[in-house]
């Protein structure tokens, strides 16, 4: 999977991973609790080992199942998530639940991540054909599409969503990134413009992030700390960025130090800390922010940071122990044809 893939599985991930996570207190579900409580804490193994406790006293399966699908999800494991999340779903003998269709979207962030696209299109197909207004699912089986270059139907997919949900201008944002990672960002600048134009009222941070990603970074700067100032804290990760681009990095890393003085564990503002370092050349706090953002256990950022910090290592000139995290990060991730490429060179090394 390349540099692309990865950020397309990313995106899937944040928009799908925070989905509700039943932590209720009915009956008959104590162990399934414990590890949905593991599981929020990143503590994926121990949640399996609550779950075989469920199952042993007879809890609901179903909920078994998913649970252990994502917790299957955060150890990366994603072939084993989606038979989990398969078992839960054939359990329905025959009529559709409400738990069915949020079921439905982790097996399709799964089928993605396990390298199946085609698969999580037809999952988000099926919950198209049974919620034909499930903005979400037309804009995420346009992500699909894109991978599958086919722009047409993700084009349309996403103008089905947009018009599903028109005031959402946090959507057209959504779209236009999906389109920009593409490599058809001019074709995405007129979901930006159409946002713009949007008659409810934008918040600062919405305004920021809209001319950040139309490249007018003096406007995103001004409305993005005003929305820092009014608390808005999520506003810093762009600000961060806006500074980047106009090429004031040291200051941009300040800014994402500041936000996780208050916010430590953010692993996507702790990755774009160490890509700021990393441009200013302090490898070493690189390596010390990725490293730091692994032990996060976010598993939508996991990725991205080992490679990352494999970067860091050979930039510092320490070969072997890239070496070492390369076979890891393989072992995890063994379709990524990037670092294929560079584990060849590093075998040179």
């Amino acid at each position: 999977m390349g540099r692309a893939a990865r950020r397309l599985a990313r995106s899937l991930g944040i928009l799908l991973y925070g989905l509700i996570i039943l932590t209720g207190c009915a009956a008959g579900t104590e162990h399934i609790n414990e590890a949905n409580s593991l599981i929020e804490n990143g503590s994926y193994s121990e949640a399996l080992e609550s779950l075989e406790a469920a199952e042993a006293d007879g809890e609901d399966m179903i909920l078994v199942h998913r649970s252990r699908g994502i917790a299957y999800m955060g150890l990366s494991d994603y072939d084993a998530a989606v038979d989990e999340f398969t078992a839960a779903l054939s359990s329905n003998k025959g009529y559709v639940r409400k738990i069915d269709i949020d079921i439905s979207y982790y097996l399709a962030t799964a089928e993605y991540r396990s390298g199946d696209v085609e698969g999580a299109n037809q999952t988000y197909s099926a919950i198209i054909a049974l919620y034909p207004d499930e903005a979400d699912a037309y804009f995420l089986r346009g992500r699909t599409y894109l991978v599958l270059q086919d722009t047409d139907n993700a084009k349309s997919d996403f103008d089905k969503a947009i018009k599903l949900s028109p005031g959402n201008p946090d959507l057209y944002v959504q779209v236009y990134e999906a389109l920009s990672d593409a490599g058809l960002s001019e074709v995405g600048q007129r979901y930006l413009k159409s946002a713009m134009e949007l008659n409810t009222k934008l918040s600062s941070m919405q305004k920021g992030r809209l001319y950040y990603c139309m490249g007018d970074y003096e406007r995103a700067r001004e409305n993005l700390e005003a929305a820092v100032k009014s608390g808005e804290s999520q506003a810093a990760l762009y600000l961060g960025r806006t500074y980047e681009a106009l090429g004031d990095t040291n200051y941009a890393a300040s800014l994402y130090k500041s936000y996780l003085d208050t916010d430590p564990g953010n692993a996507q503002v702790m990755n774009q800390l160490g890509l700021c370092l990393m441009d200013l050349k302090d490898y070493s706090a690189a390596l010390d922010a990725f490293s730091k953002g692994i032990s996060i256990g976010d598993p939508v950022m996991d990725q991205s940071l080992r490679f990352n910090q494999i970067v860091a290592c050979e930039e510092m000139g320490d070969f072997n122990r890239a070496k070492t995290m390369m076979q890891d990060y393989l072992n995890i991730y063994p379709d990524d044809e990037e670092a294929i490429r560079e584990n060849e060179f590093l075998a040179t090394r």
